[in-house]
């Protein structure tokens, strides 16, 4: 296990999110989320997995970084840690990119972290890809355990079985250590796939919200999710195949839907109205 800088700091019943670039991370959107979340707690970092027992550099490359035209040194694939004061709730942000190997050993230091810094819950972030239409909210699956979290959080339930990623992994591991731990995974267009994704970015953190019990500045992200639905409609009204596509996904998104679920929607919306309202 890594050392902790200083020691491990004093945090209250601090709640653990993570996110990984790479399969888990469909248009970015995850990775995104998390790193929103740290800039807009002014996280502080705490620590770093040794990146040369996780990494195959071949895989993911140390990228070279220029200031004012001369080599200003290498940037390593590395996972940090970094934690923030939000609302009054301490939170343990952990980012970094999807490890090439020795994944058993990966999640128990992250677990030996969380365990030493008091972690109470955990909150991982996955975005994929899926048959959604750009023009709708964006569904966000989830899994809990226990599973009574998730039916407490209105998650919708995941139906997915087959390969995983980190994120699936650190949570069965997480979850059999007896931490409460939550999955969230948004579903990003797969006609729109390249990054950025700023709508799904938001939806996640909108889910995050409903796990922390406390509103989480969105900043300009709402406006940029806006402008990127405004950009994709552009698009698509170019090419006529690809509005058809469009359309089709709309019609099967609007059968599904039922009425209930759309009262459930319109709650969790009134509880952030809410929960915006009382921490303003």
């Amino acid at each position: 296990m890594p050392e902790l800088d200083d020691g491990a700091p004093e945090l209250v019943e601090p709640v653990l999110v993570a996110a990984f670039e790479g399969w888990n991370d469909a248009g970015e959107a995850a990775s995104a989320a998390l790193e929103h979340l740290a800039s807009a707690w002014d996280a502080e970092d705490l620590t770093r997995l040794d990146t040369d027992d996780y990494y195959d550099f071949q895989v993911s490359r140390p990228r070279i970084t220029v200031a004012d035209g001369r080599h200003a040194g290498l940037e390593w694939p590395a996972t940090r840690v970094r934690t923030a004061r939000a609302g009054g709730v301490d939170v343990v942000l952990v980012s970094g990119t999807e490890p090439n190997m020795r994944w058993r050993g990966f999640c128990a230091d992250l677990l030996a972290i969380a365990r030493e810094l008091g972690v109470r819950r955990a909150v991982m972030l996955g975005a994929l890809l899926a048959d959604s239409p750009h023009t709708r909210p964006v569904p966000v699956t989830g899994v809990a355990s226990p599973p009574e979290l998730g039916t407490d959080l209105g998650l919708e339930p995941t139906e997915y079985e087959g390969p995983t990623g980190i994120v699936g992994v650190l949570h069965d591991v997480f979850a059999e250590a007896g931490i409460e731990t939550v999955s969230l995974w948004a579903a990003v267009p797969h006609y729109v796939a390249q990054p950025p994704s700023p709508k799904a970015a938001l939806a996640l953190l909108r889910r995050v919200e409903d796990v922390l019990d406390r509103p989480v500045p969105m900043g300009e992200l709402p406006e940029d999710a806006r402008a990127w639905e405004t950009g994709v409609d552009e698009l698509a009204s170019e090419d006529e195949d690809i509005a058809g596509y469009v359309r089709s996904l709309e019609e099967a998104k609007d059968a599904a839907e039922l009425p209930e679920a759309s009262g459930e929607a319109i709650a969790r919306e009134f509880q952030r109205y809410l929960r915006r309202r009382d921490h303003g």
